[in-house]
């Protein structure tokens, strides 16, 4: 430890002497680009994702989906740009927004209502930060031009903060989005968004604690909270998915719910709360609130990657061999943007599956949602994280045994949901003399008496149309 110390004093000196600060590394150079860039490729990957939406929505419902705009601004030049699958949507949809009137509505807390939109769109451009993109890059020294500074070369992680509390942070980041909701429905002045913000707040806080349980099942298992030495187990392991199913399934369900991503999409119920807290929203006040629901999925479904699916990695058990440029040992520049790339593969694949399930499932009613969070999801994952616990006393750490327990905790969690039914779904009340209790000696008929409304075929029937 001291002549390693030693070692880097001397380096230190060394650069110092070369007159390059102590602080200027090729780690800290290498962070600042990374976030420069990934910022740029989320805000990408949202815009393409709401075209990806419109489009899987356009399929499932036997539509086609936006096939008209393409780049060709109108320009006889660009004749060639037109159509293109309609892949020139999300820009059209972009100047739609910014040149739409900003309108502010009398009596809102103009102050609160003007940050909701920034408090809600921050925490989900930062979280990204310490996820590992790209692995490890063995940086060569160069020499910074003009000013002359010499940085030394090395191994690197390409992300934005290698530190080793990063799946704290990512937590933390994450329940941040609630204060903008929150605001924005309190800041309108409008019963409706009042009602969404509070939904909101309640649904998020309730699905943050089996989010955390689930997470702190696969951290037992892990023992290491550094993004980077999550991948390098399930390289060793597999992916945590497989001995870890039931705390994905809770984890995704979480990550959805904190999202507001149908089918937990109350706080915006249209039937119910006409749009919920952003009613009163219009141009890019609205579009930061759409920007972020997609930003916070994007950051979602990268944790959701990085702790179940592997991160950049592909071999999923541990005696598949690992694709070329893929594996931890690859440090070389292509190597990191075949990994960036798989990583941003698989996250859009994550998020085209949210999609499916939000044209495909119902939404739920409030009450359903919060029930089945403290009756069913937060039990299911403390029961996870107390077998999880045991089995990692015991040091039976191995996937089959993990899977094992997985199973068992299921089964447990079906059985006790039988005995322990409460029975809370909705009751008919009777109501004397309705169709559905008559008086004593009414014949209820429902169906209807006219003839042309019997008739199959009005037109050629027996009554003339």
């Amino acid at each position: 430890m001291v002549a390693g110390g030693a070692c880097e004093w001397v380096q230190a000196a060394t650069l110092a002497a070369m007159g390059t600060p102590s602080w200027l590394t090729a780690q800290t150079i290498v962070s600042v680009v990374v976030l420069i860039a990934v910022v740029h490729v989320i805000l990408i990957v949202v815009a393409y994702l709401i075209y990806f939406e419109r489009k899987i929505s356009a399929y499932i419902q036997d539509r086609i989906g936006p096939n008209r705009v393409g780049f060709d601004f109108g320009l006889p030049q660009l004749k060639f740009l037109k159509g293109m699958l309609g892949l020139g949507q999300p820009l059209a949809d972009g100047l739609k927004f910014m040149l739409k009137e900003d309108y502010v509505p009398n009596r809102v807390d103009k102050i609160l209502f003007t940050l909701a939109p920034a408090i809600i769109i921050v925490p989900a451009l930062i979280g990204f930060i310490v996820i590992p993109w790209g692995g490890v890059w063995m940086c060569p020294t160069f020499k910074i031009p003009i000013i002359g500074w010499i940085i030394q070369g090395g191994p690197v992680h390409i992300t934005g903060a290698h530190i080793n509390i990063g799946i704290v942070y990512l937590l933390a980041v994450g329940s941040l989005g609630v204060y903008g909701v929150t605001l924005g429905g309190y800041a309108s002045n409008n019963k409706f968004s009042f009602l969404g913000g509070m939904r909101a707040t309640a649904q998020m806080i309730s699905y943050e604690i089996p989010l955390g349980l689930a997470l702190l099942a696969v951290l037992l298992q892990l023992g290491t909270m550094l993004p980077h030495g999550i991948i390098l187990h399930q390289t060793q392991a597999g992916w945590m998915i497989f001995s870890q199913p039931l705390a994905c399934l809770i984890f995704f369900i979480a990550i959805m719910a904190e999202a507001n991503r149908a089918p937990f999409d109350n706080a915006e119920a249209e039937q119910e709360l006409v749009g919920g807290y952003h009613t009163e929203y219009s141009s890019m006040r609205f579009a930061l609130f759409f920007l972020a629901e997609y930003a916070h999925m994007v950051t979602s479904s990268a944790f959701l990657v990085l702790i179940f699916f592997g991160g950049y990695t592909m071999s999923f058990l541990p005696f598949v061999p690992e694709l070329p440029l893929l594996s931890p040992e690859d440090t070389g520049l292509l190597a990191v943007l075949a990994k960036f790339s798989v990583f941003i593969f698989k996250i859009v694949l994550v998020i085209c599956f949210m999609m499916v399930i939000r044209w495909t499932i119902p939404r739920l009613r409030y009450d359903q949602i919060m029930t089945s969070a403290w009756q069913t999801v937060i039990p299911v994952s403390l029961l996870l994280v107390v077998a999880n616990s045991v089995l990692v006393y015991m040091g039976r750490t191995g996937p089959l045994e993990l899977l094992g327990a997985n199973a068992v905790v299921t089964v447990l969690a079906i059985v006790l949901s039988r005995v322990l039914a409460m029975g809370s779904e909705n009751k008919k009340i009777p109501l004397y003399g309705s169709r559905y209790s008559p008086m004593p000696g009414e014949k209820v008929v429902t169906r209807p008496v006219d003839r042309v409304a019997l008739e199959d075929r009005p037109v050629q029937g027996t009554r003339s149309v």
